[in-house]
C-alpha cells in the first residue's frame, strides 16, 4: 500500500491534528522516520486538487557507472560532468541586467543546468524575462531545459516586483482567503512568473508554527510566512497556492521539511539550529504528506538538526529524513536542499562536502543560490566521488532521472 493510500485510510477514521527558509527577509531570500504515523490533515474540499505527481522512472544506469544505457534513457547522452550539472542550482542576482560571472562560469564550464534568481528586484517582468533568456542561452541547445527558479512567497519574501508583477500579501493574510480565491490569485501570480520565464517557485511554506511560537519563530512566524497556525489552515492554503502555480505551468516547492515551525533561530544566520520535538509521526510531517498527496513534485529540506530523527546532521544531509519522504510519505519527486552555499547552519562543512553529503543522503538538487562561486568546487567533488564510488554514481543517475522527468513535463 502506498503512503498516500495509507494516509487516506487513516484520515477516514481519525480527526485532523492541529498545533506548530530559507532566508530571512531582507537577506538573500532562498529560504530556502517510522512506520507508526500520526494521522495527517486532508486538503479542503473547496480547493481544486492538483494533479497527482508523475511516478519517477526507475533509475537506469547511465555512462557514469559503466552499464549500457537503455534506449529510452533520457540521461544516456549525458556525460558524468553533464549529469552532475543537472543536480546543481546556481544563483544570480534578480536585479542585475546580466548573469553574474560566477553563474556564467557554472553554466558554461561546469554544465550547471538550473538557475535561481535571488535578492530583490523592482525591474519588472520584461527585464526579468531578458535576464532569464540570457541565462538559458548560456546552455548548449542540446542540453536539457533549465529549471529557472525564484522565491515568490509574498510579503517580505518576494524576489520579483515592478511592472508586470503583482504585490503578493504575506502568507498569514493569504490564509484568511478561501482556498478557491487563493488558488485563483496564485494562478494569476504563477502566470506572471511563467511569462517571465520562471518555471519553479520555491514556495509555499508548509512549516507548521504553533500559535505560541509565532513571534519567537525567527525564520517563519516572525515574518508572517506561515499559513496560519493549525494543520488545517496550512494544508488548505498551501495546497491551494500550489494548485494555482501548477495551473499556470510553474512547479511549486513545498518547504522546509520536516518543518521549521518550532525553532527559534534562523538557519541562514545561526549555527546549530536544533529541533528537539519533531518526529516522523508529528503533525509537522503530516502536513507535508498532505501536500505530497495533493500533487507536490518538489520538496525542500530544512538545514536544521532534528534530534528525534537524526541527531548527527542537518536534515539536508540526512538519509533518515529522506527516508521519511520516500518511504513513509511515498514521495517520488525531486528533493532540493535549502541554500547550502552561504547558510550559517552548514558552514562547518566545505562546499564540496555539502554537495556530496546531500546527494549521498538522497537529495536530487543542491541549491547554491546566495554564493554561486562555490559551484565549481561542488561540481568537481560530485564528479570525483562518482568516478570512485559506483554506489554513489548510481545515486547520481537516479537523481538525474528524477530531475529530467520533471523537466520533460515542464518543457512539454
Amino acid at each position: 500500500m502506498t503512503g498516500a493510500r495509507r494516509r487516506a485510510t487513516v484520515l477516514l477514521t481519525t480527526a485532523v491534528l492541529a498545533l506548530a527558509a530559507c532566508s530571512t527577509p531582507g537577506t538573500t531570500p532562498e529560504p530556502s522516520a517510522g512506520p507508526s504515523r500520526t494521522p495527517g490533515p486532508s486538503a479542503s474540499p473547496s480547493a481544486s486538487p492538483s494533479p497527482s505527481p508523475s511516478p519517477a522512472p526507475s533509475p537506469t544506469p547511465g555512462p557514469s557507472n559503466g552499464a549500457a544505457p537503455e534506449p529510452d534513457d533520457p540521461a544516456a547522452a549525458l556525460s558524468l560532468e553533464e549529469k552532475v550539472g543537472q543536480l546543481l542550482v546556481a544563483g544570480t542576482p534578480a536585479a542585475d541586467d546580466a548573469v553574474s560571472p560566477a553563474t556564467r562560469t557554472a553554466v558554461v564550464d561546469h554544465h550547471v543546468g538550473n538557475v535561481f534568481l535571488h535578492g530583490r528586484s523592482e525591474a519588472g517582468l520584461d527585464a526579468t524575462r531578458e535576464l532569464v533568456d540570457a541565462a538559458t542561452a548560456l546552455a548548449p541547445p542540446s542540453a536539457p531545459p533549465m529549471l529557472v527558479a525564484t522565491d515568490q512567497e509574498g510579503g517580505l519574501v518576494q524576489v520579483l516586483r515592478g511592472p508586470g508583477f503583482s504585490e503578493l500579501p504575506r502568507a498569514t493574510e493569504q490564509a484568511t482567503w478561501t482556498p478557491a480565491r487563493l488558488e485563483r490569485e496564485a494562478t494569476a501570480w504563477g502566470t506572471e512568473l511563467a511569462d517571465a520565464g520562471i518555471n519553479l517557485n520555491l514556495a509555499p511554506v508548509m512549516d507548521l508554527v504553533p500559535a505560541a511560537n509565532q513571534s519567537a519563530n525567527a525564520p517563519i512566524g516572525y515574518f508572517s510566512r506561515n499559513y496560519g497556525t493549525t494543520a488545517r489552515s496550512v494544508v488548505d492554503s498551501a495546497t491551494a497556492f500550489s494548485a494555482g502555480m501548477q495551473a499556470a505551468g510553474v512547479e511549486p516547492v513545498i518547504k522546509h521539511f520536516p518543518g521549521l515551525g518550532r525553532v527559534t533561530e534562523n538557519t541562514d544566520t545561526t549555527e546549530d539550529v536544533v529541533d528537539d520535538t519533531i518526529t516522523a509521526g508529528s503533525a509537522d510531517v503530516e502536513v507535508f504528506g498532505a501536500g505530497i498527496d495533493a500533487g507536490a513534485r518538489f520538496v525542500m529540506l530544512s538545514n536544521a538538526v532534528y534530534t528525534q530523527i537524526d541527531p548527527d546532521r542537518p536534515a539536508t544531509f540526512s538519509p533518515a529524513v529522506v527516508r521519511i519522504l520516500r518511504d513513509d510519505l511515498g514521495f517520488d519527486g525531486v528533493i532540493i536542499t535549502d541554500d547550502v552555499s552561504a547558510a550559517a547552519a552548514v558552514d562547518d562543512r566545505q562546499p564540496a562536502d555539502r554537495a556530496v553529503s546531500a546527494v549521498e543522503a538522497g537529495v536530487d538538487l543542491v541549491l547554491a543560490s546566495a554564493d554561486p562561486s562555490v559551484v565549481p568546487e561542488m561540481a568537481d567533488a560530485l564528479v570525483a566521488r562518482a568516478q570512485d564510488d559506483p554506489e554513489f554514481a548510481a545515486q547520481v543517475d537516479a537523481a538525474v532521472e528524477r530531475v529530467l522527468a520533471v523537466k520533460a513535463d515542464l518543457d512539454g
